[in-house]
Parts: C-alpha cells; structure tokens; sequence
C-alpha cells in the first residue's frame, strides 16, 4: 500500500495540553519520571538546548525548513505495507509502518534532521553523537555531511565489531567513530562518553543524542521529532482501514521508534505494545533510578549499581528505557512485554521469507512477541513499526546460524548450550 499523504510536522497530533503525551513543561517530568539530573556544568547547556529547542519549534521557517528536508532528502512519507501471507500464516491482519525505507534505512534520520537543523541555527558546528546499532551514527554522519559539520561518533567497542558495516558507512560519510572501550563496551558506554565530550566541548559542539532518554529536553524535543511518523501512520490508517488499528507493536530501547508510533495513537482506542529484549527489559524487570540524566526504569542491583543488559541487537542492549514510556507503563496506557534472542532470530526469518522484507533485529523484537501472541491477536489488524532495515545485522545472523564462536558472543539462547531449531555449535 502506498501512500500520498504530505509531510507536515506542524499539525502532529497529540500537540494539545489534553493529550496524553504532552508538554512535559519545564522541568521536563512525565509523571514522575524524567528531569534533568545532571552534573551543574551541563545545567546552562541543557537549559540553552531547550530555550533554543522550543523557540525553533514555534518558528513556522524552521519547521517549513523542516518538512521539506523529511520530504525531499530523507524521501518522507513512509508507505505502510500490509503483510498478506504473514497475516495469513498468524490469523490475524499484519501492516507495516515501513520507516526502513527512510534514506539511510531506518527512523533515526527524521530526529537527526531535526537536531542538526537545530545545531546549526544555534551556531554549533561540530556533532557529538553515540550509536549502538550504527544507525542513529550513520543517520548523524549524514546529515553532518549534508550540513558541513564536523561528526565524532561514540560507539561501543563489542558494537564496532558486530556492526562493521555501520562503521564503514559513517567513516566513509567523513565521521570519526571511537570506540567506547569502558564497562560492558555497548550502547551505555558510548552514551557516557558522548555526554564527556559534551561536557568538555559544550561551546561549539552539538549533542545529538538519539532516542528519547536522557536529560531534558531530549526525550520530549527527540519525541517531537518523530512525531511525524505516528502522524503519518494515523492518517495512513484513517485512508486504508477507515479506522485505527486494534493493536499498535513496536521495538523498546530507549524508545524513540516505539515513541513516535505512539504518539499518533496515544489518545486513540489502540492497544499500544511496547517490545524489550528479555536481557534489557527495564519496564519489566527494572526499578525506577536515575541514568543518563533522567528519571526511569532501569535495571540495578540491590545497591543501586546499574546492571549490564544483553540483547541480539545492538541497538536494544540498554539497561534502561525513556521516562516516558516509563510513564505510560505507569498510567497502563501502554504494555512493555519481552522476547528472548532465538524467537527474535526466528521472527528475523520469518519475515524475509514470508514477506520479502528483511527487518534489523531491533523490530525484529516487535514481530517475535505477534508471533507469540497470536492467538490473542487472532482476528485483529496489528500495526507494527518496522523502524529499520537489516542489511546491518545479515552477518552476524548468518554467524550464529553458522555456529561462529565470535558471532555466538552476542546472543543468549537461555540454557547456554547451541542454537535453536536444531542448529549446532
């Protein structure tokens, strides 16, 4: 299914103080949850980003500006696909939000056209970003390239090994990409080095950080730049259905894909789901503490010492989550339920060979749980937001399947021992 509806970051809906997901204000808190816990040499910068954040917002040039970089450069709007063989083999109506078809392949580029815009209306010319996956990095090396800024990528040390195409893409963009060689080597190292540099740099660099977690105002300024994808679902699903979709299912890190579908269906009748790795799932296993400058769920043990999270993917193996889905976790608007890693290497599968869309692991996570609850989605239209493509992860799937020792090191099939469905170390 394709689609015609325009781009237009002006009218997203939800925008009203009567939406669920509103302004978060000042002292950016959803509930209880987020703020700005930061050390006072951040405070000033923090509080620069959001006077600068929301006087841009309110500016219909740089939202024009805007609108037209998602059209023209980043190929905005996304089609939504309806999945007529899986939905067949599961029972029920499968649609896709297919952000995998952005330039640079996945959602990450409609917040970093935003924050790059921002950044160079503020006069930074130098980009900080971190990466886990690769494709908040190489969606940040793009748009630095577009806008001529400098670009220094964080990425953990494990990820720059299993995400070697990630690394080539943002090097060959013109990023410098270092490895965050502290802790468990992944996504929360490199979001703790970046927050360094910043720190260190604050007068000409930008931080682009890329979901939406955080001190505020990222995780409502992040929000409002993937506002246009729940907008254009909406629409999208009013023109196709007549209706919105029973049940809306996305991927959960840190958020940002889950948070911009569900910020077109928060004040709507849909079931929202939200999707975590079994070895990260901070709404399910965490408690509430403070990460990365914000109040949310995160996993921590008995004395409060942030634990290590483990995920298939990249880009999931975070410790904590966004303090509002936290929020919406609390209010039960929304469910956060978990997969393990070999029914996401199976749902990875599934869908390339039912469909033909081969999707990153990440939303990989998303379709693993229909998979599992199809019984209890018989009968209903699902929209899931496939947020990225997976030419990224295609080695080190084929290297699990083919018993690599090295590619091995990143999945967690529970008893220790093989691989599912019969394949052998």
């Amino acid at each position: 299914m394709g689609s015609q509806t325009m781009v237009d970051t002006t009218a997203a809906p939800g925008l009203d103080e009567q939406s669920i997901m509103g302004d978060p204000g000042p002292t950016g808190r959803f509930g209880k949850f987020g703020g700005l816990y930061v050390p006072e040499t951040l405070v000033p910068a923090c509080k620069e980003l959001e006077s600068a954040f929301r006087e841009a917002w309110a500016d219909p040039d740089f939202r024009n500006e805007l609108d037209d970089l998602l059209r023209n450069y980043a190929g905005r709007p996304s089609a939504i696909t309806e999945c007529r063989n899986l939905s067949k083999e599961l029972g029920l109506r499968l649609l896709l939000k297919r952000e995998d078809l952005n330039h640079t392949g996945s959602h990450k580029i409609n917040n970093v056209l935003g924050q790059t815009l921002l950044a160079k209306r503020m006069g930074k010319t130098r980009i900080v970003a971190e990466t886990g996956a690769g494709q908040h990095g190489v969606a940040t090396a793009t748009a630095a390239a577009f806008f001529g800024q400098e670009c220094v990528v964080y990425m953990g040390e494990v990820d720059v090994r299993r995400q070697a195409l990630n690394v080539y893409r943002m090097r060959l963009l013109g990023a410098e990409v270092r490895s965050a060689v502290s802790g468990s080597r992944t996504l929360k190292d490199a979001v703790n080095e970046a927050l360094r540099e910043w720190v260190a740099s604050v007068e000409d660099t930008y931080y682009c950080l890329g979901s939406v977690m955080g001190p505020h105002p990222y995780p409502y300024m992040v929000r409002e730049f993937h506002r246009v994808l729940g907008r254009e679902a909406f629409e999208q699903c009013q023109s196709y259905l007549g209706d919105v979709p029973d049940v809306v299912v996305a991927a959960v890190g840190g958020g940002s894909n889950a948070i911009g579908i569900f910020s077109g269906f928060v004040d709507t009748r849909s079931e929202l789901v939200g999707v975590e790795p079994a070895g990260g799932a901070a709404v399910g296993r965490g408690v509430a503490g403070v990460v990365h400058g914000s109040m949310s769920y995160l996993m921590q043990d008995e004395a409060g010492q942030v634990q290590e999270a483990q995920s298939i993917s990249a880009g999931l193996d975070y410790p904590g989550v966004g303090p509002e889905h936290a929020h919406l976790a609390d209010i039960e608007r929304a469910r956060y339920e978990a997969v393990n890693d070999a029914e996401v290497l199976d749902a990875f599968e599934l869908l390339a060979r039912t469909e033909g869309i081969i999707p990153a692991l990440e939303c990989a996570h998303a379709l693993a749980w229909i998979v599992r609850a199809k019984d209890e989605l018989a009968g209903k239209t699902v929209l899931m937001n496939l947020s990225g493509r997976g030419d990224k992860d295609v080695a080190q799937v084929q290297g699990i399947r083919d018993g690599d020792p090295e590619a091995l090191q990143t999945v967690d099939f529970g008893d220790g021992q093989g691989l599912p469905n019969g394949h052998g170390s």
